[in-house]
């Protein structure tokens, strides 16, 4: 593990008085959520990854769903309200969050968008996202969280 950097997502969560733990890993490349997690020794279950999609109305939406599940489409669809959802493409991530490909976080994008997390995260005192860098991480409650993004729980996964 390498020395702990803190990230615009740790200042924000500081910023609002939240508690968080943080989690550094070795950054070697194109890692999986499912790598992340075992790199962590924590449950994949409790381990989500950030998904931002493009509605068919042109709308964007943000969806969290644990990192070994798939984001449903059709169930992302009906969550927001839309008729059909697909996922935004990897170069327009940048410059619409501010953030890569392997490090996107539902806090502190360049814009805020209607953001849904799968209902599993209720399961748990405290989930692990990406804290907006390739090898961070961060721990909080699901309802912090909410505190700091309006998340709304909804059936996302197959």
């Amino acid at each position: 593990m390498k020395p702990a950097e803190k990230t615009n997502v740790m200042r924000v969560l500081e910023q609002r008085g939240i508690d968080y733990k943080s989690f550094h890993y070795e950054n070697t490349g194109a890692v999986s959520g499912s790598d992340v997690a075992k790199a962590l020794g924590e449950d994949p279950e409790q381990v989500f990854k950030t998904l931002v999609t493009r509605a068919s109305s042109g709308g964007y939406y943000v969806f969290m769903v644990p990192v070994e599940s798939e984001l449903n489409l059709k169930k992302a669809a009906k969550a927001a309200g839309e008729k059909s959802i697909e996922m935004i493409k990897s170069k327009e991530l940048l410059p619409l969050t501010g953030y890569i490909h392997g490090g996107c976080s539902p806090i502190g994008m360049k814009k805020l968008f209607p953001t849904f997390i799968d209902e599993t995260a209720q399961l748990f005192d405290k989930i692990i996202f990406s804290a907006g860098k390739i090898g961070a991480q961060v721990m909080i409650s699901p309802e912090d969280l909410r505190s700091v993004v309006p998340v709304e729980y909804a059936d996302l996964c197959d």
